[in-house]
């Protein structure tokens, strides 16, 4: 089975978990049989290679979360990144084009392109490898998921669908059950509307669908016009901006639709991700036996003590505090976006660092490398750098000099010196950042 994970998104309504490079498929909230947590790609990751081992999963993703990824899934899941944010076509044409001509995937074979981030079980997961056979055999050039819906929502775009019948058009789609014709497409409906949809047995669109690679790759050439994956990737920037919907679903005829009534939410908002948690806490915290439907996560070293308090979200990260009635939930992104802050928290493909403190003059970070993980060898040019090792133990090269490093080791990198840090055991560091103007893009690799 071929799997394109759409995973895009800059998650401002999980906030303050979530930030512009930190999306909400990465946050740590489902717990494990071990007592560990993993995110929402990592779990999604787990349970296709569960139902198909043999998978290829490639992610279409931005350039800005290609090292959280890696350091969830390591470094040998597939990525196709976009250079820069083009909307869903030119992003599934070119993870389709990755397929095709990185990954060496036949062109006649099917793929499911699908978000990183619904809350699924297995059954899911068997559904899309049934949605990639059907494509196989050519039930359409299209084959969509529709969810059943459990409710008349406002947030879901609708499927309309009928059973195919003799006037339809010779297809294999014909003989498959639980497949029928695509009808038409509704946007997202106020609430009556919703009703009425349900009625008439209308399908929640979850954004999942099958084809087969050479389908989408000739629609490509005929909108865009590319010889192979690394010419589309040089033209990516000057590409429009436009939606798979639009650029090809709303002008395609021949569509079926799979029917799937098993678990599928979508976690986008608080109120809905708090329903997923198997625990009322994570991290340090105490509720009072007079809390009702109360969550807190807790990323900080602080304990959190709630009490009385009802229908609420509580929330602490480097990057803030969230406290909220859930419903409210719902509306955080126009107050977000009046946030004007640095990333506090960010994974790197070695591990991942955490702002401590920021004053004028100096900024300290605490820095975790994973076992075997190390940074890249650079300088800066405006500010010098203090390490203390307050965990684990590795090897720092500066200026072409490689020391071992412990417990208590101080290292101090002036200005221009060139410097590198890998770890032997997972390696934590005190980063002391000293000079008049501190910035991110003040680093030269070597």
């Amino acid at each position: 089975m071929n799997i394109i994970l759409l995973s895009g998104g800059s998650g401002k309504r999980l906030w303050p978990l979530s930030n512009d490079i930190r999306s909400k498929q990465f946050i740590k909230i489902f717990k494990k049989e071990d007592g560990t947590y993993e995110s929402m790609v990592q779990r999604m990751y787990r349970q296709i290679k569960a139902v198909d081992p043999t998978a290829t999963v490639t992610i279409a993703t931005s350039k800005t979360q290609v090292s959280a990824i890696n350091n969830q899934l390591g470094e040998d899941v597939g990525i196709s990144i976009e250079p820069c944010r083009r909307d869903t076509f030119p992003a599934i044409a070119l993870a389709t084009a990755y397929l095709a001509d990185e990954m060496k995937v036949p062109k006649d074979e099917a793929v499911v392109v699908c978000p990183v981030d619904p809350y699924v079980d297995e059954a899911y997961f068997a559904a899309l490898k049934e949605l990639c056979e059907l494509a196989d055999k050519g039930a359409a050039n299209l084959v969509l998921m529709g969810m059943e819906p459990t409710y008349p929502s406002e947030k879901y775009g609708y499927i309309m669908s009928r059973p195919y019948n003799d006037r339809d058009v010779a297809t294999s789609a014909k003989q498959m059950l639980g497949v029928e014709r695509v009808t038409a497409f509704k946007e997202k409906p106020d609430l009556e509307t919703a009703k009425k949809y349900l009625e008439q047995g209308a399908l929640w669109n979850g954004g999942v669908f099958a084809y087969k690679l050479s389908y989408v790759l000739d629609k490509a050439n005929e909108i865009i016009g590319f010889c192979d994956h690394k010419s589309l990737f040089d033209k990516y920037e000057t590409l429009t901006k436009i939606s798979f919907d639009y650029a090809v679903v709303e002008k395609e005829d021949n569509i079926a639709v799979m029917r799937f009534s098993g678990q599928w939410k979508d976690l986008g908002t608080w109120n809905t991700l708090t329903e997923a948690m198997e625990e009322p806490t994570i991290g340090e915290a105490i509720l009072n036996d007079k809390c009702e439907d109360v969550h807190v996560i807790n990323e900080l070293n602080v304990p959190i003590l709630a009490m009385g308090i009802k229908n609420a979200v509580i929330c602490a990260s480097a990057q803030g505090i969230l406290v909220s009635d859930k419903e409210q939930s719902s509306y955080i992104k126009p107050f977000v976006d009046k946030i004007d802050q640095q990333i506090m928290f960010s994974e790197k493909s070695w591990g991942s660092y955490r702002v401590i403190e920021v004053e004028e003059g100096s900024m300290t970070v605490m820095v975790t490398l994973n076992p075997g993980h190390g940074m890249h060898y650079h300088s800066h040019k405006l500010r010098d750098e203090v390490w203390t090792v307050i965990c684990g133990s590795g090897t720092a090269t500066i200026d072409d000099v490689e020391t071992k490093i412990k417990v208590g080791d101080v290292l101090t990198m002036k200005a221009g010196q060139k410097h590198k840090v890998v770890a032997d055991t997972e390696l934590k560091l005190i980063e002391v950042q000293i000079g008049d103007e501190i910035s991110v893009q003040d680093k030269e690799k070597h």
